[in-house]
């Protein structure tokens, strides 16, 4: 709340509490006020003020005039704090920043070069259908359900939500929200209560859509729960045609037995988007994102090593690298190696806070042991 604001507060906080004072007196000198003795020289009550007494030294007609009076500077002062508030209210509307445009958005995301084309393009489809179908033109039917498949940290939940904003904004979606669910969101641990969880997932999601990590946890040898979180998912997709999409994501081959392994799915999942792992360069310009994002530095002279850094994860772990995710924990591990030297320090000025050195590596797995040793 601003200065302003305060002050005028104040001041009908004062003003209210005039007119409580002088209202009270006024109706004390009507029905309350007992008739006054003359004051006896040297009387002990000569000191005793005449509201003290019950006798009010002002006519009834001035107090009536100042009440009036009182009204009207707390009419005039609520009429200027509403008006007050309604600009503060829309000069907060116009420092929000307008919402970025979802395509924009999917632009400016590190790599994912034929993730964003195939988004493009099923955009560019998609709205056309549309438009011809609200042109009374015949439109291709097309399935809005995707299948998101690659390897963790590869950017599925953010173009999941993406999507999600981009099928509000050419009107297929009436919300664009996106509900994250894995197994753990869906199944229940007794026969009949797994409908009920899910069908709560799917209320949350319609007008959106329903973003399922690792789907292919729901469909495990004789898993009769999965098996009923699926049937539930099937219905509302069917019976919600028009305002609800399910997104379903994990790692490729899984995946793709999970869809192959229900005539359901695989009549409504046609569309793969299949996400690659980020190469080395694109890794460390996330670090380096990640960086500036929390106002910290590296040192010309180590920046090497968390390129080195980054190649000796990734090739040490090809089957399951986590990508963003694994750049994430790497820049997490040495922000904490630096927090414990910096707390070292008497008074670390700002550019001692900022900055990442060769010590804050120690211990980091992966780190040339020629550089540390040096």
């Amino acid at each position: 709340m601003s200065k302003s604001r305060d002050k005028e507060l104040e001041t009908l906080n004062k003003i209210t509490s005039m007119q409580k004072d002088l209202l009270g007196s006024l109706y004390g000198d009507f029905f309350s006020a007992p008739v006054s003795k003359p004051a006896k020289e040297n009387d002990s009550s000569e000191n005793i003020t005449g509201s003290q007494q019950g006798v009010s030294d002002t006519p009834v007609a001035d107090k009536v005039d100042a009440v009036k009076n009182a009204h009207d500077a707390l009419d005039e002062a609520k009429a200027l704090f509403a008006a007050d508030n309604n600009l503060n209210s829309s000069e907060e509307k116009k420092d929000e920043e307008p919402e970025e445009d979802p395509m924009e958005t999917l632009e400016k995301l590190i790599g994912l070069g034929s993730i964003k084309d195939d988004v493009k393009e099923l955009t560019a489809f998609v709205k056309v259908q549309k438009a011809r179908q609200e042109q009374g033109l015949k439109s291709v039917p097309v399935s809005l359900h995707l299948v998101f498949t690659g390897n963790p940290g590869t950017g599925k939940t953010t173009v999941a939500r993406i999507i999600a904003k981009i099928y509000k904004q050419i009107g297929v979606l009436s919300k664009g929200q996106l509900v994250e669910v894995d197994r753990s969101g869906l199944v229940a641990g007794y026969v009949g209560q797994t409908a009920i969880k899910t069908t709560e997932q799917i209320k949350k999601a319609m007008g959106g859509v329903l973003f399922i990590d690792e789907a292919y946890s729901l469909s495990q040898k004789d898993d009769a729960f999965g098996q009923e979180a699926i049937d539930t998912i099937l219905k509302a997709m069917e019976d919600n045609r028009k305002d609800f999409v399910v997104i379903v994501a994990g790692y490729t081959e899984p995946m793709k037995k999970f869809i192959e392994s229900n005539p359901g799915l695989k009549s409504r999942f046609n569309k793969y988007i299949e996400f690659p792992d980020y190469s080395v360069d694109e890794l460390e310009e996330i670090f380096y994102m990640n960086c500036n994002k929390y106002d910290y530095k590296v040192d010309e002279d180590v920046k090497h090593q968390v390129r080195a850094l980054i190649t000796s994860r990734k090739m040490g772990s090809i089957d399951n690298f986590a990508n963003a995710r694994e750049i994430r924990n790497l820049f997490e591990e040495i922000i904490t190696n630096q927090a414990k030297r910096v707390s070292t320090l008497e008074s670390p000025s700002n550019d001692d806070m900022m900055t990442i050195c060769l010590d804050d590596f120690k211990d980091l797995t992966g780190l040339e042991q020629k550089d540390t040793e040096e």
